[in-house]
């Protein structure tokens, strides 16, 4: 299929865009204000710092990434925790602490790339010293478990962030990667560098039509139930919600879910997003009775704001880069399709 044709169809059912820095609600509790930082974008010779801040990955691995951000214009700097490994983590505690501290109060990095997710941010979190990132923001980019990052760095700084596909996600051959890949890899380069940017989903028959313009937040449903109640915990009132998760049985889905509704997350939208969520087989005998949507649907029953399912975000190929912490503007249209714009 020509690339053009692809890229142009892929965003033509529906839209989100971001727009400048804003004022914002923080907190459906509080409703203290805080202005919206966004990061200076990215320019040709500007720095990436990789580091690994959850799970273990290879030099090796990470090298498809760093031949392709270089091609780009950028220049790549390797943190110390990839390649190291202590068990499942790129590193012990401190290590992987350590890295990330140094690409956070480097002047010379501009951008952050989690080389992949895994688990481990919320081990080191409340060690992280974010008093130069909050004077020199910079670009934080990730999503998974990097979802903890992304909560508390909006609830703490309000600096916008990235959530995107990681160096893992990368293709090894740029030559022989699908359209799809080509264009949610290039969508962190055009985060990155501050193109307008636009998202569509195809007619889904459970979407909720609508108009809603708001800053957008989210990332994955699991890390975001375990955030409640922390200093990371995601605050949306107010906000443009998306959401996805992967390995999750239904009846699991359903309880976060609940999570959100009782703690208050769903009720003060402005609307909502929900993206890829990849379902864990569930055992014989054991059917929950409910979908995914019909699961969604009966937890904001009683709100009016426009909801868009089968959104391209999550752990799935079509997973584009969205910058967190903007303005966006979601549409859902009278033919059942999203588009979400920035």
């Amino acid at each position: 299929m020509n690339r053009k044709k692809f890229i142009s169809s892929l965003f033509t059912a529906g839209a989100l865009s971001i727009a400048a820095p804003v004022w914002a609600e923080s907190g459906a509790a509080v409703r203290k204000k805080h202005r919206i930082k966004v990061p200076g974008y990215l320019k040709e010779g500007d720095l990436i710092g990789i580091t690994s801040p959850a799970g273990y990955i290879s030099r090796e691995e990470v090298a498809p990434s760093v031949a392709l951000m270089e091609s780009w214009g950028f220049q790549v700097k390797i943190g110390d925790s990839v390649g190291r490994r202590d068990h499942t983590y790129g590193g012990t505690d401190a290590e992987r602490r350590d890295d990330l501290q140094r690409m956070l109060d480097d002047d010379e990095v501009k951008a952050i790339m989690c080389a992949r997710g895994g688990y481990g941010l919320v081990r080191i979190v409340d060690e992280l010293d974010f008093s130069h990132f909050k004077k020199v923001p910079k670009w934080l980019i990730g999503f998974s478990d990097v979802t903890v990052l992304h909560g508390h760095i909006h609830n703490n700084l309000g600096v916008a962030t990235i959530h995107s596909k990681m160096c893992n996600s990368f293709p090894s051959n740029w030559q022989t990667a699908t359209p799809i890949q080509i264009s949610t890899i290039l969508s962190i380069r055009d985060a990155l560098m501050g193109t307008k940017m636009q998202y569509s989903a195809a007619r889904a028959l459970s979407n909720r039509l609508g108009t809603a313009e708001g800053v957008l937040v989210g990332g994955n449903l699991s890390i975001i139930e375990t955030l409640a109640g922390t200093a990371s915990d995601l605050n949306t009132y107010g906000k443009i919600l998306f959401l996805e998760d992967t390995g999750e049985e239904l009846y699991s889905l359903d309880r976060m879910f609940w999570n959100l509704k009782r703690t208050g997350k769903l009720a003060n939208l402005a609307g909502l997003v929900v993206g890829g969520f990849k379902l864990k087989a569930e055992g014989a005998g054991s059917g929950f009775g409910k979908s995914i949507y019909e699961i969604v649907m009966e937890k904001v029953e009683e709100y009016n704001y426009p909801i868009c399912f089968d959104f391209p975000v999550g752990h799935q190929v079509n997973n584009f880069a969205l910058r967190c912490g903007t303005k966006h503007r979601l549409e859902v249209r009278v033919d059942g399709s999203g588009l979400v714009s920035i």
